[in-house]
């Protein structure tokens, strides 16, 4: 291999494989220095050099020079192009790795080329993508309570996220999603010219695929209706993400830095009549009025569960009157334990302390201090807490236990009259 033809081979990569040039020669150096190992020099520390700038090679064995004839006659020709493609094709998948694993989280489109096994192959610009069934968005159920997934045909050109980039082997494998809210958020960036421009911000994506997704969404500037931006004159800026959705519920609310006005916000569209944060739990007691229990909700517990993702704290929905029921339970419950005085338990419930489990999870010190107590005394009142749980805990099991009891008994009796 002559100067001038390793130069033409690495320029030749470079502009048809799109690799760096010095990826190239440490492709080829590494290459020839394989080869010279399987050509007898594999107890030799051969290094072997190319000059980036004239192509020429140098090569040494055990710090001795070897001669242009030694390398050609020592490294065999067709040994070292095999090792060559093989390196080239290496660092033609980590050129690869690399542009990819830098767009992680990126929004991509390709091109459908096949599905298998319900996962779909995607043609991106240099590789093909894998779009699983599980990152595809959910459009129905099948038998025996299985999620129906979206279907892509060959040659459809879908939109989806780069979630995850791998090596396996020469090739570079690149997953997809669909169904993550970090896609619904690229959505609105390529739909929104504020949000693409930074002028309004996303502040928190909750999302079930397919079903229902709440966007959190905030500006700066008073002037800029966040929401109205989002969605659009006529819903024109969000029908379009709904189109890609596959008309996908999508509730756009203004963030608020203050929990007392988000929360009512992300609870929307039901109406709030009181939020009460109880900090050192993380929970937060809604409010509303009976007609609005339901509605806020939600289908199966949707409203209320992607509301709490959204911010990030534990919401529970009830009337007046539940709660009022509660606290009364609670105080009652909580002076069954040994060492519990009325004042605490008061202070207990007020900061939202409602079950032995609740109890059973709070710091000593917290506890010493809410009751001015010893270390032992608020170990001793935890250590009820836990007992008391527990044992609630197996009688809500025991019934459980005694139906498939006599539903075994049942069983063995329809068997003997049968029989009989």
């Amino acid at each position: 291999m002559n100067p001038d033809e390793v130069l033409r081979i690495v320029e030749q990569i470079h502009l048809e494989r799109k690799i760096d040039k010095e990826i190239v020669f440490v492709g080829i150096e590494q290459a020839l220095v394989v080869a010279a190992r399987k050509q007898g020099m594999d107890d030799s520390n051969v290094i072997v050099h190319i000059d980036r700038q004239t192509g020429e090679i140098t090569a040494y064995r055990d710090n001795v020079p070897l001669t242009p004839s030694e390398i050609a006659e020592r490294i065999g020709a067709q040994t070292a192009k095999q090792v060559m493609i093989q390196k080239i094709r290496e660092a033609e998948r980590d050129a690869v790795y690399d542009e990819y694993f830098g767009r992680i989280g990126q929004m991509e489109s390709g091109v459908v080329y096949r599905n298998e096994g319900g996962a779909t192959t995607v043609t991106l610009q240099n590789v093909e993508a894998v779009l699983p069934n599980a990152e595809k968005i959910p459009i129905g159920q099948k038998g025996e309570g299985r999620t129906l997934r979206e279907n892509f045909r060959p040659g459809d050109r879908i939109h989806a996220v780069i979630v995850d980039v791998k090596k396996a082997g020469t090739k570079v494998k690149v997953i997809l999603s669909r169904s993550r809210p970090i896609f619904v958020q690229r959505l609105f960036e390529q739909e929104v010219p504020e949000i693409a421009e930074g002028i309004i911000v996303i502040k928190g994506i909750s999302r079930e695929a397919g079903n229902r997704t709440k966007v959190a969404v905030y500006c700066s500037d008073p002037r800029i209706d966040s929401v109205g931006a989002c969605i659009g004159m006529r819903k024109s800026r969000i029908r379009n993400i709904l189109d890609e959705l596959g008309n996908e519920r999508i509730d756009v609310v203004a963030w608020e830095s203050d929990l007392l006005a988000f929360i009512p916000k992300a609870l929307q569209p039901a109406a709030v009549d009181e939020v009460i944060l109880c900090s050192m739990l993380g929970r937060a007691i809604v409010l509303v009025q009976k007609d609005q229990r339901s509605l806020a909700i939600g289908r199966k517990g949707q409203n209320v569960r992607l509301a709490s993702r959204l911010c990030d704290w534990d919401i529970d929905i009830m009337t007046r009157e539940e709660l009022d029921q509660i606290l009364s339970n609670a105080v009652e419950d909580f002076l069954k334990i040994d060492g519990m005085s009325a004042d605490l338990a008061d202070c207990l419930v007020g900061e939202g302390y409602f079950s032995y489990d609740d109890l059973s999870v709070i710091e000593p010190p917290a506890l010493m201090e809410m009751g001015n107590l010893t270390k032992d005394e608020a170990d001793h009142i935890t250590e009820q807490a836990d007992f008391f749980a527990d044992q609630l805990e197996k009688e809500a099991l025991e019934p459980k236990e005694n139906d498939e009891i006599n539903e075994e008994n049942e069983k063995e009796n329809d068997l003997m009259e049968n029989e009989a």
